[in-house]
């Protein structure tokens, strides 16, 4: 007995413990998939497990990284956007000229680095009011733009025909959606300012947020973004475009936009500022 008991603690692996830890029997299953361990020999049992434990350990390491950065690319990344939104009122007999500016102006400005978008828009009923949206990259691209010989050009021309200053607001990205369609003849333009008082309690960018949310699945929606004022965080503008006026009376008659004005009012600065434009080609 005594010779057999020795030959036994020779040999600890033949002996099959009573009851596995869940770190081993999460290891053999872990082996039994196909991948190897390597072997422990004649090593104690404390040191066994910590060997088992090893590549249970890097392969969680591993899963983890990768959730980790799944997760990550998944996140958006942060809008860098500058939007300048101006507005310049022209005398009759300049609105020629102005255009004509507006146009060269628009067209140099497409070959700046940094260049997104440059809108120009003329207010229905109102020959000579001009709005002019434009896009860049970020804050860094327009100031190198605000120093280009174009833009000191197009004021210029506007010198002795503008009957108003050449106003111009800086903005940032609230809510933005890629347009639909491109505008057609008919299209019609919204450019809405919308001024709030009420400090934390006046959830007003939350209000707009769902308001364009809700306005972008109507029918003939073609664009419904809305910007903050880069310095002002209680100042918006809206930009609107729909397919044609009855779009845009389905729209001002949708239940949505009447919660959205009643919510609003509580709130509101100011008399709310909406003008209907029509694109310059």
């Amino acid at each position: 007995m005594i010779a057999k008991f020795r030959y036994r603690q020779k040999h600890p692996t033949d002996a099959k413990p009573a009851s596995e830890s869940g770190d081993v029997r999460r290891c053999r299953s872990f082996r039994a998939s196909g991948f190897s361990v390597g072997k422990t020999g004649g090593r104690p049992r404390r040191e066994r497990v910590h060997v088992l434990r090893l590549p249970c350990l890097l392969l969680s390491v591993v899963m983890f990284s990768s959730r980790l950065g799944v997760q990550i690319h998944a996140q958006a990344a942060p809008d860098t956007g500058l939007y300048a939104v101006s507005y310049v009122e022209v005398m009759p007999s300049g609105r020629a000229a102005t255009i004509a500016a507006l146009r060269q102006y628009r067209d140099t400005s497409r070959h700046e680095d940094g260049y997104v978008r440059v809108e120009l828009l003329e207010q229905v009923g109102r020959l000579g009011h001009f709005a002019i949206i434009e896009t860049w990259k970020d804050q860094k691209v327009f100031e190198a733009h605000g120093m280009a010989a174009h833009v000191k050009q197009l004021r210029g021309a506007l010198q002795s025909i503008r009957v108003s200053d050449y106003d111009q607001r800086l903005y940032k990205t609230l809510t933005v959606a890629s347009a639909t369609a491109a505008g057609n003849s008919q299209a019609v333009h919204v450019v809405a300012h919308v001024d709030t008082v009420g400090g934390a309690q006046a959830d007003a960018p939350g209000l707009l947020k769902r308001l364009a949310a809700a306005s972008r699945k109507e029918r003939g929606c073609l664009r419904f973004d809305v910007l903050q004022h880069a310095m002002r965080a209680n100042h918006f503008t809206i930009i609107e475009m729909w397919e044609n006026q009855n779009a845009l009376d389905a729209h001002a008659a949708a239940p949505h936009t009447k919660q959205y004005r009643d919510e609003l009012q509580p709130m509101s600065g100011s008399p709310l500022d909406e003008r209907l434009y029509e694109a310059v080609e």
